[in-house]
């Protein structure tokens, strides 16, 4: 008998799920040892018990504690740099002198160093607790000072007012601390005991209530006595550091002693011999080294000195029949070192591998020029030109051959004859009545009869009325600018076609194609740019990260030959203001275009213009440059902004060296007495050149006649010439309307114009076209100390009740 057999082509349906949850057994017993796809390409993991899995993070935890608590003892021991302390007095009322005469006496057993030329501050030797410190101070109003030591300290020392806390002045060097980033930092109150018993518990609770907005959680100490200075050292001893980002990758150093030794062939650069520790990471002579506010430079050699603050100084026993020992302190220790044996060199730089100060590419003008054509060949591109013309080109009715032909060639040259003016050099024409009203008002005020004080007059002498009027002029502007966003009037003097003939219309700036590489200006060809920025920054790290350490290690003390520096590096040393030196990465001594992220200082409302000059904070960096500012959006186009806008955060684009993020930035602006105001805070994005910040410029007409979907539009354009070169730009309405222009009408710029939906008569018809600008060239690594602040001043972007 035949049994029937299935074929191939048998239907077969899905098994019946009565809703039952598949379980992981279950769901392996059907698979069969099948694995998918996307688990064969993983690592093999193995799965740990609930046993092994507490066990892991136990050690985990383990180790993270152990190398806290190394980091604790390596820092201010025999093997490490000296503890690094910053004392910052935030009110006029602490004596900085008392602080620091009490942090020297503050252990009968410890040997204070003499200070050393030129550093503002003195090293304190305590062989009881086997740690040594090294203590600097600045005042508050000394901006550039407080940064520069804060990005090497160790631990910043606030000392605050008992009953006040801090002043206008000390909460302005608070914001700045704040977004440059604080290390470990501690809290102390001078002068509590000056104070009634009764006022002293109602000024702490004070005190507190202030202390939680700027330092929530935080303990406060006293210091008014040594037995106060003795707890508080051992409270910066035992405090865990605070690790800012910006130098964790990169060795620093902070100079004891900086000689200048000219060169042969010029008094006015020669080479600096920089002494200090090791902090960070090893140095490398190899790398650059950044002199923060001077500039990049090479190191010749690196030498070995004798630590001039050992934690245990040498003893020497004077003879065998006597008991009496003399102990030689660090100064000593130095000189007799230095007679004993000659100073050891540690390394010399490699020519074959030190990096280059190389910082910008030479342009090559023959680069990507062709050879000049011949006769034959501009005939031929003369005939094509011609016959392109008469298919594409379109002209109004009843206009003959030759017509046409002229207004090619009148547009043609029109578009080359001039170019657009510089983006600073675009003033917007204002309307003559507001003018006139504030030439009124400005009347009107000189006429009024005040009453007479001397304080008045001294306060008038005290005021620049050029400045006031340019002032004046920046509201103006900025707030017409968020009044009527991008709007321009029409020149009548100049051919729109002409004053516009830079930009271009869109269909829809979020989707519609640019490409980042045309029309790119000469600066360009000056700076380097990565082909995948973020995948070097991951593979310069690693390397940092991975790579044998070869040279100077940390907590060494040693002498840089730093070359080719000029003759006011030295200068401004002798003069006190400290030395600050950070080794480079690979790539960082290299222009490019760097984009910042930075939010409006919110105390701070002064209009801040487009391409204005800026003072830069970034990272370890301080530079001078002429910012734009632009949206901050996920787009490949990011629109323009005339004014840094107070409520969003915005992208500042600049051209410096590159800075390998995170890196935080602060935006300083120079005033005409010198002082330098915070504008804006934020954190470095990316280095990328071809991020497009487009300017948009809005021309806007008023219907005339409205007929349905039709109406005729006026005062955008004032000549029939501008109506048919702008006609294929796509027109929108204040109210949501987009239309098109259908044909000019007359020959002073009237247009019909068609619309999706019938407009109203209060509409306004307005027209976008779009240019992509740059920044300025005017990076400058060279920032002199600004003014100090004083008590007495408003410290700028502080509310303040003149009441």
């Amino acid at each position: 008998m035949a049994v029937h057999r299935s074929g191939p082509l048998k239907q077969k349906n899905k098994a019946h799920k009565n809703g039952r949850h598949r379980s992981r057994g279950s769901a392996q017993r059907d698979g069969k040892g099948r694995v998918a796809v996307k688990v064969q390409s993983k690592k093999v993991r193995k799965e740990l018990s609930r046993v092994d899995q507490r066990h892991r993070a136990n050690q985990l935890r383990k180790q993270k504690k152990e190398a806290v608590l190394e980091e604790k003892r390596h820092l201010g021991s025999k093997d490490g740099p000296p503890h690094q302390v910053l004392l910052v007095p935030l009110h006029a009322g602490v004596s900085l002198g008392q602080a620091l005469q009490l942090l020297r006496s503050s252990d009968p057993q410890s040997v204070p160093a003499g200070e050393r030329a030129g550093a503002p501050g003195f090293v304190l030797l305590c062989p009881q607790m086997k740690r040594r410190w090294f203590f600097t101070a600045a005042q508050p109003g000394e901006l550039h000072t407080v940064l520069d030591l804060a990005k090497v300290a160790d631990s910043i020392l606030f000392i605050l007012d008992p009953v006040e806390g801090w002043d206008s002045t000390g909460d302005y060097c608070l914001s700045c601390l704040f977004a440059q980033g604080l290390p470990t930092y501690s809290l102390a109150i001078q002068g509590v005991g000056s104070l009634l018993p009764k006022k002293q518990a109602d000024a702490k609770k004070k005190l507190s209530k202030v202390l939680e907005k700027r330092f929530p959680g935080d303990k406060l100490l006293h210091l008014d006595t040594p037995q106060d200075a003795v707890l508080l050292l051992r409270q910066l001893a035992n405090q865990k550091q605070r690790h800012l980002a910006f130098r964790d990758r990169r060795s620093y150093m902070f100079a004891y002693t900086a000689d200048f030794v000219p060169s042969q062939e010029s008094s006015s650069v020669g080479t600096l011999k920089l002494s200090g520790y090791v902090r960070g990471q090893t140095l490398n002579v190899n790398r650059l080294l950044h002199i923060v506010g001077h500039g990049d430079f090479q190191i010749k050699q690196i030498d070995a000195p004798a630590d001039p603050f050992p934690l245990n100084p040498r003893v020497i026993k004077a003879s065998k029949g006597t008991d009496m020992a003399m102990q030689i302190d660090a100064a000593d220790a130095d000189g007799a070192s230095e007679m004993e044996e000659d100073i050891k060199v540690l390394v010399k730089a490699d020519p074959a591998r030190q990096e280059s100060l190389q910082s910008e590419v030479v342009p090559d003008p023959m680069e990507g020029e062709q050879t000049w054509p011949t006769e034959e060949e501009l005939n031929e591109a003369k005939a094509l030109l011609k016959e392109k013309a008469k298919v594409v080109k379109k002209v109004p009715k009843g206009t003959s051959s030759y017509q046409a032909e002229w207004i090619v060639d009148e547009e043609g040259s029109s578009s080359g004859e001039e170019e657009e003016e510089e983006e600073d050099s675009e003033a917007e024409d204002f309307m003559e009545e507001e003018d006139s009203e504030a030439e009124g008002s400005e009347e009107e005020c000189d006429t009024v009869t005040l009453g007479e004080s001397v304080r008045d007059d001294q306060y008038d002498e005290k005021i620049d009325k050029e400045a006031e009027e340019q002032m004046l002029e920046k509201y103006k502007q900025e707030r017409l600018d968020e009044m009527f966003p991008d709007e321009v009037d029409t020149p009548r003097d100049v051919a729109a076609r002409v004053r516009f003939q830079k930009y271009r219309g869109l269909k829809s700036f979020r989707t519609s194609p640019w490409d980042p590489k045309e029309n790119l200006p000469q600066d360009y060809a000056r700076i380097f740019q990565f082909q995948d920025f973020s995948r070097t920054r991951k593979r310069i790290f690693k390397e940092v990260e991975e790579e044998e350490p070869e040279g100077a290690e940390v907590g060494w003390y040693v002498t840089l030959h730093v070359a080719g520096v000029p003759a006011s590096v030295g200068e401004s040393f002798r003069q006190g203001a400290p030395l600050v030196a950070f080794s480079l990465l690979p790539h960082e001594q290299k222009m490019s275009v760097l984009n910042m992220v930075v939010r409006r200082h919110p105390g701070n409302e002064e209009p801040v213009k487009s391409k204005e000059e800026m003072i830069f904070h970034c990272g370890f960096r301080r530079f001078r440059a002429s910012p734009l500012y632009s949206q901050h959006t996920a787009a490949d186009k990011h629109k323009a902004e005339r004014f840094l806008r107070p409520d969003v955060a915005l992208v500042v684009t600049v051209y410096a060296p590159i800075t390998f993020p995170p890196a935080s930035v602060l935006l300083f602006k120079q005033k005409p007495d010198g002082k330098h105001s915070l504008i804006a805070t934020g954190s470095l994005l990316s280095v990328n050149p071809d991020r497009m910040v487009i300017k948009r410029l809005v021309l806007s007409g008023h219907p005339f006649k409205i007929l349905t979907k039709m109406a005729v539009v006026r005062y955008m354009f004032f000549n029939r010439e501008d109506v048919l070169w702008f006609k294929p730009v796509e027109l929108r309405t204040k109210w949501g309307r987009r239309g098109h222009i259908k044909e000019p009408l007359g020959t002073h710029g009237h247009m019909k114009c068609t619309f999706d939906g019938q407009l109203k008569s209060q509409d306004t018809v307005l027209m976008n076209l779009y240019k992509r600008v740059f920044p300025k060239w005017t990076y400058d690594p060279y920032v002199p100390e600004p003014r100090p602040w004083s008590n007495e001043e408003t410290s700028p972007g502080l509310e303040v009740d003149m009441e």
